[in-house]
């Protein structure tokens, strides 16, 4: 008995030193890629020009309102002569043609047979919210730069995109560039309410006469600073796919009756045990295909404990998915996400409802399809007083690949101005109008290449939405090195 447990001791000893080894060896090979080959440029702008630039854009109040009731035609028409009058190189240049109010521009590369690209942002901004532009430090669609920094409605989402965009294709103008492949750069109007009449448009254009895009560079993700939990390095994160949506009703029925003699359940009891249910058992995800290979991409920039537990998902792959599920902003890259967002009941407060709803809104995950989740909803809820009805939605897009130059040329040129930085690709937990290209794109990236930290995240639809100078320059040096990569062969 005594040799037993002695042999199993033994036994017991070696295996831990065994995996304990192979933990620090696959830690320790679980490195950043070799930078040797990217060396950084130096482009010099004027940085006052451009944020005078930007500022000026943000004057415009070109408002997308979720109905046509309220917008400013004006102010979109003036911004468009803005572009025309403040980047002249750009419209003699390039051909542009007007769909609808948005901004189609073809620059003519050199080689016909290679496909094109193209570069896009959009100009439309959301509404400030009613009541709170006192909380504005700056008034939103002031322009103003104060120490450095640039504040109004679009400073981040997205007008720093477009006249980036436009202040990058002026340098290379300027330098004499003239790129291999077409280029086209888009500036959608009506992103903020879908971009139906704007990206929609301009895709069903580009379909028409038959131009088919090795790729396209839409808003979506950034380089984040300190956001992605555990790195404290940059990470610039290019989206390769987004999610869909597909908002359900889950509905209660009841005999209803008076408030004074309530029956044990009703429908309200009802709906609340249903939404319960919904909250207590999310959608199944995890980690796997795109979001394995993000994970295992910035983990690598890491320190050395966090590089251990993604280097070990064989033996860490249930304390990651854990501890990645807890946090909001992590759980959204691994699953469909379920979001309860309106809730209606009785008509006045002494009567029972013969109907309750709960409107709940789920942002699919690529795995998953608005089918399988109405599925999901339904076997999970529905009862003989509860019903599922689907309102309506979109699927999630492709995957697109992370293999392709283009994704490729985007990483190098993050590398070239920003140095050795986490790259990743990602996924992105909004929409953009990438649903619209998309259809007309080999692939499809989503990524701006601005630096994001957390204290600006409350600035995108809400208040205080600003960027620094030095920030807007340094992306404006991305969107240069972008052009320039991605439109070589």
């Amino acid at each position: 008995m005594k040799k037993f447990i002695r042999n199993t001791a033994v036994a017991l000893i070696t295996a831990t030193v065994a995996i304990a080894a192979i933990i620090v060896i696959k830690t320790l090979n679980h490195t950043p890629p070799p930078f040797s080959d990217v060396a950084e440029v130096n482009i010099q702008l004027d940085e006052a020009k451009l944020a005078a630039n930007l500022a000026a854009a943000i004057r415009f109040k070109t408002v997308s309102y979720q109905t046509s009731k309220g917008k400013q035609n004006k102010e979109f028409s003036d911004f468009i002569a803005w572009v025309a009058t403040t980047y002249p190189q750009v419209n003699e240049a390039l051909q542009l043609e007007l769909v609808n109010q948005s901004m189609l521009y073809k620059w003519q590369g050199s080689d016909d047979a290679l496909k094109p690209i193209l570069i896009t942002g959009h100009y439309d901004v959301v509404p400030v919210i009613p009541g709170s532009e006192a909380k504005w430090q700056q008034p939103p669609f002031s322009g103003n730069i104060v120490d450095g920094v640039i504040w109004g409605r679009g400073a981040l989402d997205d007008k720093s995109g477009v006249v980036g965009i436009l202040q990058a294709v002026t340098y290379l103008l300027e330098q004499g560039f003239q790129p291999q492949r077409t280029v086209y750069l888009s500036f959608g109007h009506d992103e903020e309410i879908g971009g139906r009449n704007g990206a929609g448009a301009i895709t069903a254009l580009l379909k028409e006469q038959g131009v088919q895009l090795a790729w396209s560079l839409d808003e979506g993700s950034f380089v984040f600073d300190g956001i992605f939990p555990g790195l404290d390095a940059l990470m610039a994160s290019i989206n390769v796919a987004e999610k869909g949506s597909i908002t359900l009703d889950i509905v209660a029925t009841a005999p209803g009756g008076h408030s004074s003699m309530p029956p044990q359940n009703n429908a309200v009891s009802d709906l609340a045990k249903a939404i319960t249910k919904l909250q207590d058992n999310p959608v199944p995800g995890g980690l796997g295909g795109l979001s394995t290979e993000m994970f295992d991409n910035v983990s690598r920039y890491m320190p050395f404990t966090m590089r251990g537990l993604f280097a070990n998902q064989w033996l860490f792959g249930p304390v990651i998915d854990r501890q990645l599920s807890a946090s909001a902003t992590t759980n959204a890259m691994l699953r469909t996400t379920t979001a309860p967002t309106m809730l209606s009941g009785s008509v006045k407060t002494n009567v029972l409802p013969i109907e309750a709803i709960a409107t709940v809104n789920f942002r699919i995950h690529p795995r998953d399809n608005m089918q399988s989740i109405e599925d999901y909803v339904t076997q999970l809820v529905a009862s003989d007083t509860i019903s599922v009805r689907a309102r309506g939605g979109i699927n999630a897009s492709a995957v697109s690949d992370w293999n392709a130059k283009g994704y490729e040329d985007i990483a190098r040129s993050m590398r070239e101005v920003y140095g050795d930085i986490a790259v990743a690709p990602g996924l992105m937990i909004a929409g953009s109008d990438s649903k619209h290209y998309g259809q007309v794109a080999d692939n499809a990236y989503r990524f701006n290449p601005f630096v994001l930290a957390s204290e600006d995240l409350t600035g995108f639809h809400g208040t205080n939405e600003k960027i620094t100078v030095a920030n807007f320059a340094q992306g404006v040096r991305g969107y240069i090195q972008i052009i320039r990569n991605g439109s070589e062969q």
